[in-house]
């Protein structure tokens, strides 16, 4: 197993380096390392400028748009990108449905939809989540039933993150009850401006909008937007979640959370502080164990590309819970340099910069509301409980 870097490698991520260097907008780049709240306008912008480059879909295959990268190379890109303070490319559309659409759906289906989501105009949500319908899945009641060539879909979603700014929305919706669970469920593409539904928005602690409730009443969705075969959406849902589960992990943030939280203990005068700095130390080779792992996928699959073959070890579920644990971990050694600047400041004087100039505390905002979004880490794409099961299943064989 080689985990270094071959000079090709090294070649391609100096080349990345310098473009985002020449291409990543300063002011987006500033909010970024500043934990500063990013708007739609922010997110898309950046999802523009790596589409016009055929990079929003960075891990596409050639035969869809991508740039057809392997596994080293898609690695390299996101570690330089998120170095550099961009934004965490939204995943609904590019990481999440393209690939269900490029795997399982019609030609026409990845005609109509790929070149929007490589393009960065057309904004995706994920429908999965409901009341009572989260780890278990299984349980969701939406109901698509089939009329001629349409389905009608009845039912709610949660949790669904900016879901306020979708232009399309992938949903599990329930078409059959007989059987177990998981064969009655089918994976709908919805106009989210479809007649009947609808957006509600839920605060969160610190008065951001970030989630929502969908409902669908009555929507009418074309049949032709079914993706694979009606009831066999599990299949379909499993094969997105492994790649979500992979995506969450994101050890380049972390690197880039943990500097961040060395010059805040510097800035409050916790860096001398040798119990303090134990515990940093203890995250950054928790971080360093979690990139040797993305290092052995990597390896793993850089040879066995060459050999034809394909990893037996399936660690999505590995690096999900560790890499959630990291960022929970991070945001609370923040909280605790801080101490009382952890404390959420009043939003709108935070973006116009007043909060950092007049109590000199810039390096703070806004640390408590972070913390507490980072709670939900080791809940979605599946809660680490039910990925300790997999993995003991899985991998342990117990």
């Amino acid at each position: 197993m080689d985990l270094q870097f071959t000079p090709e490698e090294e070649a391609f991520r100096a080349e990345i380096r310098a473009w985002v260097a020449d291409n990543l907008p300063k002011d987006i780049s500033h909010k970024v390392h500043h934990a500063l709240h990013l708007g739609k306008d922010d997110l898309q912008r950046w999802a523009k400028i790596l589409g016009a480059r055929g990079w929003h879909g960075w891990a596409w295959p050639k035969q869809f748009g991508g740039p057809g990268w392997n596994a080293v190379q898609r690695h390299l890109f996101e570690e330089e990108c998120a170095l550099a303070g961009a934004p965490r490319i939204v995943p609904f559309g590019p990481v999440m449905v393209a690939p269900v659409i490029m795997a399982f759906g019609t030609p026409d289906q990845q005609k109509r939809h790929l070149p929007g989501i490589m393009s960065g105009e057309v904004w995706w949500s994920q429908g999965y989540s409901e009341p009572g319908a989260g780890s278990d899945l299984a349980s969701l009641k939406t109901r698509a039933e089939r009329r001629g060539d349409k389905y009608i879909v009845n039912g709610q979603k949660t949790w669904t993150t900016l879901g306020q700014h979708g232009d399309w929305i992938f949903c599990l919706v329930r078409t059959s009850n007989e059987g177990k669970p998981q064969t009655g469920i089918s994976f709908l593409l919805i106009d989210m401006k479809s007649p009947g539904v609808s957006v509600r928005p839920i605060i969160m602690l610190d008065g951001g909008h970030e989630v929502n409730e969908v409902w669908f009443d009555d929507v009418e969705v074309p049949a032709e937007n079914l993706v694979g075969e009606e009831n066999k959406g599990w299949t379909y849902a499993k094969y997105l979640l492994a790649h979500e589960r992979t995506n969450i992990a994101d050890v380049n943030r972390a690197k880039r959370e943990l500097e961040r939280l060395k010059r805040i203990a510097k800035a409050e005068g916790l860096w001398d502080d040798l119990r303090f700095r134990d515990q940093i130390a203890l995250l950054e080779v928790d971080i360093v164990a979690l990139e040797m792992m993305v290092l052995r996928v990597l390896s793993a699959e850089r040879s066995t590309s060459k050999e034809g073959g394909k990893q037996s070890l399936d660690v999505a579920g590995l690096l999900k819970i560790r890499g959630s644990e990291i960022q929970q971990r991070y945001t609370e050694l923040m909280m605790l340099a801080a101490g009382p600047f952890a404390v959420p400041f009043i939003r709108e004087a935070m973006e116009a910069g007043w909060q950092g100039d007049h109590v000199g505390a810039a390096h703070c905002a806004p640390l408590a509301a972070t913390y507490f979004n980072v709670r939900k880490t080791t809940i979605y794409g599946g809660s680490n409980e039910v990925q300790r099961n997999i993995v003991a299943q899985t991998v342990l064989g117990s």
